[in-house]
């Protein structure tokens, strides 16, 4: 499949790495887990929505536009890399923030918050659960446009056809180092949450010929809420791609359970996934998203719905701003729940 037709910043100067974990697979008893770091992505601190918003800001700067304006939940890691292309590209950025768990947000928090103030976020909305975010960005657009400017808006985990063309290129990123080093993955296990990682890979499996079933880990949503949104975003890639293919829909596989009670709440094989690869490997996880997925991939291995001699490849997404929010949970001196 050739990108090349669409405009495109580049934020990272080579692929993250893949890696095989042996301390991890070690402690875990099998599968074989390897991890693809792209918690090492270019814009500060790294994270999987580098990826989409190459796209998205290359779009943004070929429409003429000086201001990005974006939303997500509080201490949001789109929101921070969406802030750290502006600041990159020298454009303003607005956010609106949902504050889908009541009182959660907190302007002088650490974390990403903290980074929000120092790369010097023009203005930040909250708004509560449940608001129509489209129409919350657009008032805010509407209010820069009023000044005189030109806002350009980015949706949700940069979660759009055009951002999904980001793993589209992560898959043909990862194609070749399974040449390149040797590598033979049997399955691929990925956060899923606003659908564009998830489904960008998918779609780039599927274009360019890769046999290798994803299973999604979803981190907000239960599988018969979360797999339409997942296969609506692979088909509008296929199709922003000029693809004569209808993705299937048995292609489309996640599961819900691991992310409760509530998105972005911390449980206790949430808490256990994030310090067993702390110590075992020295990767960081954060505890909205990654840490949930780890822990689903855990919880499946231990249920052993991946064989021992399985090779499982773990899509490391970023997010370890977040870990000083919750760092009382993550060190037992704080219930969590389960």
């Amino acid at each position: 499949m050739d990108l090349s037709r669409f405009p495109r910043r580049r934020y990272t100067l080579s692929p993250t790495p893949l890696e095989f974990m042996p301390n991890f697979t070690r402690a875990l008893g099998g599968p074989q887990v390897w991890i693809k770091r792209d918690d090492m992505l270019g814009l500060a601190p790294g994270g999987n929505k580098t990826r989409k918003l190459e796209f998205l800001v290359a779009d943004a700067l070929a429409q003429g536009a000086d201001t990005l304006v974006t939303c997500g939940a509080p201490q949001s890691n789109h929101c921070r890399i969406t802030l750290a292309a502006a600041v990159r590209e020298g454009l303003k950025c607005r956010f609106v923030i949902e504050e889908r768990v009541p009182g959660s947000f907190q302007r002088d928090a650490s974390g990403n918050h903290f980074l929000f103030r120092l790369m010097g976020v023009e203005a930040i909305t909250v708004v509560p659960a449940g608001t129509n975010m489209r129409e919350a960005m657009q008032r805010v657009a509407d209010e820069v446009t009023a000044a005189g400017r030109k806002p350009y808006i980015i949706p949700g985990g940069g979660s759009n056809a055009l951002g999904g063309l980001g793993y589209v290129a992560c898959a043909q990123e990862l194609q070749q180092q399974f040449f390149e080093q040797g590598v033979r993955i049997d399955r691929v296990v990925v956060g899923s949450g606003s659908s564009g990682t998830h489904g960008g890979l998918l779609a780039g499996f599927l274009g360019n010929r890769i046999d290798m079933p994803i299973v999604g880990i979803g981190v907000s949503r239960d599988p018969a809420d979360q797999d339409p949104l997942v296969h609506q975003e692979a088909q509008a890639v296929a199709d922003l791609l000029g693809l004569d293919m209808k993705v299937p829909r048995e292609a489309v596989l996640s599961f819900g359970e691991y992310w409760r009670p509530k998105y972005s709440v911390p449980n206790a094989a949430m808490v256990e996934a994030v310090q067993m690869l702390a110590r075992t490997e020295a990767i960081l996880l954060d505890p909205v998203y990654t840490g949930k997925v780890m822990a689903g991939l855990i919880g499946l291995s231990r249920q052993g719905y991946f064989r021992r001699d399985e090779n499982v490849l773990f899509l490391h997404t970023g997010g370890a701003p977040a870990l000083h929010v919750y760092e009382a949970q993550l060190l037992g001196e704080a219930p969590v729940v389960g």
